[in-house]
């Protein structure tokens, strides 16, 4: 057998056996929660409700394609708007099929490499808009620590330690590799790759307002996620301070970041149930929203599919602008 054939193989048990681990950690859940409770607090949710959170939510996405596409635009990517729709919703419908909520990712930059101006400055602006996404995440959720004061528990207090802790450590870690690189120990390929990069890491600098603006259009889509799904546990009978939301919520999605299971499938649930048992939520209450949840990621993933679609039939309509963009190269790279 061939060597593709047997990482299609690999990937392809890989695939079912995350999706068997989120419905274990499912069915563990309906074992040890009481199942009519969930069962009728799902059933609790009106249809009309629930295609309202879906409009909401694919609007949420649009907010993020539009910061997607100014980051990675900033560092040279060059992208249109139906591209970076072809990315970013690409990127959302392959997040059903690939591992944690991440997955996505690998679709998106397959995809835009395909499409950008300077493949080196698209590949560092999808990586700092992910770790701008992550930082938004942390940030929303220090809202909701701050908001509760003296309400949180000891483990409350731990994981979101934890969590504000990798964060910071991965954009330390990730400055500090770039800026050590040992540029003439490379290729003048390499080099002038890495020259693209520096000089992409220059115009972020130079143009500090786009990245702080990146970052509130982070912040803004995952505070809207948290009040779509406070909305939906509302109907579904849970009543929680909307502090507790902000606090677990994003907390509970970076749990879902570990690549144990399909899209995040049982280890959102999971977390989300443990992370509000201390403001007094019934577990089996908490797994029916997040379940309800994981519906409109579903559904809002097929439409990412369909929205996909159209953006790469739009971008191929367009003419495709030629000249000697693509074949520039930094000038600095001669230096390294």
């Amino acid at each position: 057998m061939s060597e593709p054939s047997e990482g299609r193989g690999w990937r392809s048990a890989g695939s079912v056996l995350r999706l068997a681990v989120g419905l274990a950690i499912l069915a563990l859940l309906f074992v040890l929660l009481p199942r009519e409770r969930i069962w009728t607090a799902i059933r609790s949710v009106p249809p009309t409700l629930w295609l309202l959170v879906i409009v909401g939510y694919m609007a949420g996405h649009s907010l993020g394609m539009m910061k997607y596409r100014m980051m990675v635009n900033l560092c040279g990517a060059g992208l249109s708007y139906p591209q970076a729709a072809q990315c970013y919703f690409g990127g959302l419908f392959g997040t059903l099929f690939l591992p944690s909520i991440v997955g996505g990712d690998v679709v998106r930059v397959g995809v835009g490499l395909r499409l950008a101006r300077h493949r080196a400055g698209f590949l560092l602006g999808s990586l700092i808009d992910r770790l701008m996404d992550v930082l938004a995440l942390v940030i929303t959720a220090a809202v909701g620590a701050l908001l509760l004061p003296g309400q949180l528990e000891p483990r409350s207090h731990r994981i979101f330690f934890v969590a504000t802790a990798a964060a910071t450590a991965a954009v330390i870690t990730a400055a500090a590799v770039f800026a050590a690189l040992p540029a003439r120990r490379f290729s003048f390929r390499a080099r002038r790759r890495l020259a693209r990069l520096r000089q992409a890491g220059r115009s972020m600098r130079r143009r500090p307002h786009v990245v702080l603006a990146s970052l509130a259009g982070g912040v803004a889509v995952q505070s809207s996620f948290v009040l779509l799904t406070a909305v939906l546990a509302g109907v579904c009978g849970l009543h929680l301070n909307l502090s507790a939301w902000f606090l677990a919520w994003p907390l509970a999605k970076l749990a879902a970041l570990v690549p144990v299971s399909q899209a995040g499938l049982g280890v959102r649930e999971a977390a989300l149930a443990a992370l509000l048992v201390p403001f007094g939520a019934p577990p089996a209450l908490t797994v029916a929203v997040g379940l309800v949840w994981q519906t409109v990621i579903y559904t809002g993933g097929l439409l990412s599919g369909l929205l996909g679609l159209l953006a790469r039939h739009i971008s191929s309509r367009r003419p495709v602008r030629t000249g000697a963009v693509a074949a520039e190269e930094p000038k600095s790279a001669a230096r390294f």
